[in-house]
């Protein structure tokens, strides 16, 4: 089965201010090197839909969905700020349901055998939202979104959650930990969360854990790729390979990158392969070959589309 890659030109549409990092061209720069790679004409392409709003309630209050609703901008009104670094314009509820609505059609093409795999390129990213508020660039959490879905809607016993932002997937530690139906006295709640980021930065307030359902994997500012690999082979796999996900979902940061200036941390292309390969062996082992990948950060525009390159052609087995 092919590996496919959904996105939609309106998702570029959301603008949180001139200059801003998390723009529109970080989605024009993926494209631009998929063509120059010539994996356009290798993966299947696919226009995403906009989600159901009642499929946004698997990962949020409906206090906070009707509050992002409620204040979305009509043409020519004034930005809204919906939390800390998280703006709307006119185009950002639209942008904001075919990102969310991307994760849904992965998750759908993966589990009718339609695709292999599938990466969302798509923004706003969504790994800093919390289960009832919007921070650090996101608004809805898509990822914790597409997981809850593919548990309820295919009855997935057992879904991981991988996350090698450069930042901590807070939001979806959160809707892991205090959202998520939690465990009975005989199983777990179905979920492992796998997060590595740069400590101490932002969002500062984390915890380090190494104990299921919960896998937090800090990496100091002067990581480099052979200290990142090694903390994801003693970390992240072994809790992967005892959780034997039926479905790994990725949320793919690339701001880790050595020419990336949002961090310190020193990764490269060859980095994220490794990582990937290593998604992948798993994924191939325990779910059926099952991952759906979606764009968190990454704003060096080269690095960031050389990174998603690479990134799926570990997913395709290039």
């Amino acid at each position: 089965m092919p590996v496919g890659m959904i996105s939609h030109y309106r998702c570029g549409e959301h603008d949180m201010g001139e200059h801003h990092p998390e723009n529109g061209k970080r989605l024009t720069a993926i494209s631009d090197q998929l063509i120059r790679s010539g994996l356009d004409y290798v993966i299947r392409q696919f226009d995403a839909n906009p989600i159901e709003k009642s499929l946004i309630s698997l990962a949020h209050t409906q206090e906070y969905i009707d509050y992002v609703f409620d204040n979305a901008p009509n043409e020519g009104d004034e930005n809204f700020s919906v939390g800390e670094d998280s703006v709307m314009n006119s185009k950002t509820l639209t942008s904001i349901l075919l990102s969310a609505g991307a994760a849904i059609d992965a998750v759908d093409l993966v589990m009718n055998n339609t695709l292999s795999s599938a990466f969302c390129a798509t923004r706003p990213p969504g790994h800093h939202a919390e289960h009832n508020k919007g921070m650090g660039f996101c608004f809805f959490n898509n990822v914790a979104i597409a997981a809850a879905y593919a548990k309820e809607k295919y009855k997935l016993k057992r879904v991981a959650i991988v996350d090698f932002d450069v930042h901590h997937g807070n939001g979806t530690e959160d809707i892991v930990r205090n959202f998520f139906p939690k465990a009975d006295s005989t199983s777990d709640s179905g979920y492992l969360f796998c997060s590595s980021y740069q400590y101490p930065f932002y969002p500062f307030d984390i915890q380090e854990s190494n104990t299921p359902p919960i896998i937090n994997t800090p990496l100091a500012a002067t990581t480099k790729g052979e200290d990142f690999r090694k903390a994801i082979t003693e970390n992240w796999l072994p809790a992967l390979n005892k959780f034997k996900p039926e479905m790994i979902f990725i949320s793919a940061g690339f701001d880790a990158h050595i020419e990336d200036d949002m961090s310190h941390v020193s990764l490269t292309e060859s980095d994220y392969r490794w990582i990937t390969d290593e998604l992948k062996a798993i994924a191939e082992e325990h779910s059926q070959g099952r991952i759906v990948s979606l764009l968190e950060g990454g704003y060096c525009l080269s690095a960031l589309g050389r990174s998603v390159v690479a990134h799926i052609n570990g997913l395709i087995g290039n």
